[in-house]
């Protein structure tokens, strides 16, 4: 038995996204050097009603809406001291995060996924309705920062977006309160606050381009995961596991603490979608980056997922969001409508946006967010306005394609069930409350669930453009003696469910 159902339409503002996220309250005075930006004044709010129409609904166009952009760039940089940005030492930014959580202490929650080498606490913010719980049906999203310590606009972003996310919501901004009720959003502003540290020391003058790049011991924290692309590419060809593929042997000796601490953070988390925010080009990045192929005239190969087409939807949602990413023209550069996908670009192995994929339920990609890895303060004000619908518009994709709860005949939810997607070979899982979230574009799917010990159980559903759709599995027990493979579907004769590479493939 299937059910199928939509899930309730959120009243979203419909007018342009951009203004729709201004600062609608004064910020409050209270001299704390860590805020992120001055609110603009009440005057602009009632301005923008006017200019968009918000009530009606009435969109502008895009290049209305880039005019638009740049007047209020303009206007908002007349209103809004220099002083209110500024690039935040590892104990400043602490402050910032708990004065977050302070002022917002029944959204928010602030906990630590583990230590750097030399110490220092890898700190979450998390905005939830509920902190603290997964609630079923509810996405988990995440963002990441500060990755290579001297790539420091993301930290500076990830610091202001938490911070306009209490503003707004305190201010009643129905998009982000809608947001936060319905997703549960996790904040990593650095992963390597070792390196950053050590990048500050030279500061935005005068830092080298691999001054302060990796952790403590100098190791680059996005060449340093399990490589699961050569397992992966192996059972491609061999009929294997496409989905939450298995880590080497002694792995977690083979990581740094802090990719160690991420590891387990995406083991304890059920994530759906997240982002990896990066600096020394502009660009929305989306995987493969392992290219599958060697290297052709001197350039690696496009190197597709089986969800290309939704990766690619994605990064177009940040680069057509972000000022001027989607005109590919960017740092010397040229990317069409301002993505690429990574092993096109250049190969990379052992990073942490394929693991994502390949050994978790999240999809990730990588945005590389500005040509200065460490630009000066003066910088970040137009630069957080220049991302701040972006990073709104990327965390909304969370809740499009499908959703919905795997039970057994007495309605007990089934963890660990496997959710396929005909014409896609990447399945997802559902997690500990049986709860499952399938990313996936407007179109009409064959869809099936299966688990050890039921009978599979395949249902028609069509998405559409907005929010994901609502479509419940109840599996049967499986009868006796019936011999079932991974997938719940009966075994030829002599067949295996799985075929096995050769012990050298993969990290050892």
């Amino acid at each position: 038995m299937v059910r199928v159902k939509k899930s309730r339409e959120r009243e979203r503002q419909e007018g342009p996204s951009l203004l729709a996220l201004l600062s609608r309250s004064e910020r409050r005075s209270r001299g704390r050097r860590h805020t992120g930006r001055a609110g603009l004044r009440k005057r602009v709010r009632k301005r923008s009603g006017a200019l968009f129409a918000e009530q009606s609904g009435t969109m502008l166009s895009s290049s209305s809406l880039i005019w638009i952009g740049a007047l209020l760039l303009g206007l908002e940089a007349s209103l809004t001291r220099a002083s209110d940005f500024q690039h935040h030492a590892y104990e400043e930014m602490v402050r910032a995060l708990f004065a977050v959580q302070s002022d917002c202490p029944y959204i928010t929650r602030i906990y630590s996924i583990g230590r750097s080498i030399e110490g220092r606490h890898l700190y979450v913010l998390e905005f939830s309705d509920n902190p603290g719980i997964h609630e079923a049906l509810e996405p988990e999203f995440k963002y990441v920062g500060n990755m290579h310590g001297n790539e420091v606009l993301g930290r500076e972003l990830l610091i202001n977006l938490a911070q306009f996310l209490c503003e707004e919501y305190r201010a009643g901004n129905e998009r982000i309160t809608h947001l936060i009720h319905d997703t549960r959003i996790h904040i990593l502003p650095s992963m390597n606050p070792d390196g950053y540290e050590v990048a500050a020391r030279q500061g935005p003058e005068f830092n080298g381009y691999l001054v302060g790049r990796g952790n403590s011991k100098e190791m680059d924290l996005n060449r340093n995961f399990p490589d699961l692309n050569a397992l992966m590419f192996y059972y491609e060809k061999h009929n294997g596991q496409n989905h939450h593929l298995p880590l080497p042997d002694n792995w977690e000796l083979q990581v740094e603490p802090e990719t160690l601490a991420v590891i387990k953070w995406m083991q304890n988390y059920n994530f759906v979608l997240s982002a990896n925010l990066h600096g020394g080009a502009v660009v929305a990045n989306y995987p493969f980056d392992k290219s599958r192929e060697p290297r052709i005239r001197g350039k690696t190969t496009y190197s597709a997922t089986p969800d290309d087409k939704i990766f690619k939807k994605l990064a177009k949602t940040y680069s057509y969001a972000h000022s001027w990413m989607h005109k590919g023209w960017n740092c010397g550069d040229y990317f069409d409508e301002g993505i690429t996908n990574g092993a096109s670009w250049y190969s990379l192995s052992k990073g942490m946006q394929d693991f994502n994929y390949l050994h978790t339920n999240c999809f990730e990609i990588t945005l590389e967010l500005s040509c200065d890895k460490f630009p000066p303060a003066t910088a970040l004000a137009s630069e957080w306005l220049a991302n701040r619908e972006a990073l709104v518009s990327y965390m909304e994709q969370v809740h499009h394609g499908i959703k919905g709860m795997v039970y057994d005949e007495n309605n007990n939810p089934i963890s660990n069930a496997v959710i396929s997607v005909a014409g896609i070979n990447h399945d997802i899982t559902s997690g500990t409350d049986g709860d499952y979230f399938r990313l996936l574009l407007p179109g009409t799917y064959t869809v099936t669930a299966s688990a050890l010990g039921y009978q599979p159980f395949t249902s028609m559903v069509t998405v559409g453009p907005a929010e994901a759709v609502q479509l419940h599995f109840y599996l049967k027990v499986q009868p006796k003696g019936t011999n079932l493979n991974i997938k719940g579907y009966p075994n030829k004769k002599g067949s295996s469910t799985a075929k096995i590479p050769p012990t050298n493939l993969g990290p050892r």
